[in-house]
């Protein structure tokens, strides 16, 4: 058996595949809540990138929020892991020696209060998933579950990652640590405006003192970025990659496509790695660009999800190649996406479109259908609902937006076109299934059913008679043919 990645077997590691950074010089000044796969094949490698060019005290002390598995193989590596970069019959493998520090919030989550209130730390980034910031999809409202509200109420110590913020931001303000910045890097529409709200209505809804609110809002920015990697999970094929080029076992190994971008709204009160140095394009407006990727990327991700799903593909490149499937993606993202946003200068929707899919057709990528449509609910609105609104509001029929709604509404109710069961991994799964089993059992009354999920869908695009007879058109078409049939007979 190889041994483990660690400091004291570096020296094993071919050279190129070595940190770009020497492991445990670098000081923390990030705290990041989120030790996934996707923070470590993102934001972690810009930031080795950028401490490698221009220096800095910018070790990134990573924070899993709930699970021991990534935490534990971390710190039994000495916070080292490798990212290895996929493409059509060639990896390329690096090991990253950005982090400074591991830690685990639910065995000691005053320890990460505190590391919040560290003046050390200048930098606070997140990638917790949508559902982690207990948001309203619809509205963008707070709408705290028990846990977050007794965390915001309460003086135990915090379990959620609301709690987590807010408890650390009092602290700050109390000891009078200095500005920080924290940075959401999740896939929602103006994701800093979101966590800036998250983090105002949070402080109001615990009845914070004056005092510590103003602190907050003179001394706490909150960027906007958008963010893009294609990250599968972890797989077995991923570690045995990994251990096969760097000649020891990396049990937190991380695998991605080639491709990454970052782009960062430049508002850091108390300085920032530098990022540019690494290949991010910092801005003052980042909203162009994450409209562009939320709804021509995340959405067009979520369409092949949902559909390829129902046609028992298990791979999104796999199902990529159901016929008829690429050219309803072109004719969604032109017909409706496009005509839906304004994209950053230069930018072609349709080119940008067309881009996705040669990345989406990456075989080398396994990324599974059913993991892409977890969270659905959640990841609906930002993805493909505003693009349905914004076409209404300019008198268009969106079609194919439409088609891909339908798809998920087939999805939800656990079956595939052959029979097979369909996992529902939703934060609103139970309201889903009652809403299913109180409606008819008809398209329509599917469509009626899951409109009435106030969370998910806003009033405009519920009650528009147009978008609902769309959407049960489509899904009576899926019940009665599948998706392959209509894919094919789509004109």
């Amino acid at each position: 058996m190889a041994m483990r990645l660690g400091i004291g077997t570096l020296r094993q590691v071919p050279v190129a595949s070595r940190p770009r950074v020497r492991p445990g010089t670098v000081p923390a000044g990030i705290v990041h809540l989120g030790l996934g796969a996707f923070h470590r094949a993102h934001q972690a490698v810009y930031t080795e990138a950028a401490i490698a060019e221009a220096g800095g005290d910018w070790g990134i002390v990573g924070v899993a929020p709930r699970s021991t598995e990534v935490f534990s193989r971390l710190a039994e590596q000495d916070n080292l892991f490798s990212v290895t970069s996929l493409s059509n019959g060639e990896a390329r493998t690096h090991v990253i020696g950005a982090l400074a520090g591991v830690r685990h919030a639910a065995s000691d989550p005053m320890a990460v209060v505190a590391l919040l209130a560290d003046p050390a730390i200048r930098v606070v980034t997140l990638t917790v998933t949508e559902k982690a910031y207990q948001m309203d999809p619809a509205t963008g409202r707070l709408r705290p579950d028990p846990a977050v509200a007794a965390d915001l109420v309460g003086d135990g110590p915090p379990a959620t990652v609301p709690g987590l913020l807010v408890r650390g931001l009092i602290a700050r303000a109390r000891a009078g640590a200095g500005p920080v910045a924290l940075v959401s890097c999740d896939n929602l529409p103006s994701n800093g405006k979101r966590l800036r709200g998250l983090v105002t209505q949070a402080l109001a809804y615990g009845g914070t003192e004056d005092a510590l609110v103003e602190w907050v809002r003179g001394n706490v920015t909150f960027p906007g970025t958008m963010v893009d990697r294609i990250v599968p999970a972890t797989t077995a094929e991923t570690l045995a990659t990994a251990e096969r080029v760097l000649g020891v076992s990396d049990q937190a190994a991380v695998a991605a496509e080639p491709y990454m971008q970052w782009v960062i709204e430049d508002d850091f009160p108390a300085g920032r790695p530098a990022w540019e140095r690494a290949g991010a394009v910092l801005t003052g407006d980042a909203s162009p660009w994450e409209g562009l990727k939320l709804r021509s990327l995340n959405g067009v991700h979520s369409a092949i999800a949902y559909l390829g799903a129902l046609a028992g593909r298990e791979m999104i490149a796999e199902a990529l190649e159901i016929p008829g499937m690429t050219a309803m993606l072109r004719r969604f993202v032109a017909e409706d996406v496009a005509g839906s946003l304004t994209p950053p200068d230069g930018v072609s929707v349709v080119e940008y479109g067309d881009s996705v899919l040669e990345r989406f057709a990456n075989a080398a990528i396994r990324y599974r259908t059913t993991q892409v449509a977890m969270d659905g609910s959640q990841k609906l609105p930002q993805r493909v609902l505003h693009t349905i609104v914004d076409r209404r509001a300019a008198g268009a029929s969106p079609r194919w937006g439409a088609l891909v709604l339908a798809a998920w509404m087939r999805f939800v109710q656990g079956e595939s076109d052959a029979g097979q069961p369909l996992p529902l991994d939703d934060p609103l799964a139970e309201r889903i299934r009652k809403a299913l089993a109180a409606g008819r059992r008809t398209p329509a009354g599917v469509v009626d059913a899951l409109f009435g999920l106030s969370e998910v869908f806003p009033a405009e695009l519920a009650g528009d008679d147009t978008v609902r007879e769309l959407v049960a058109d489509w899904l009576g078409a899926l019940e009665r043919h599948g998706v392959e049939a209509v894919l094919a007979d789509l004109r």
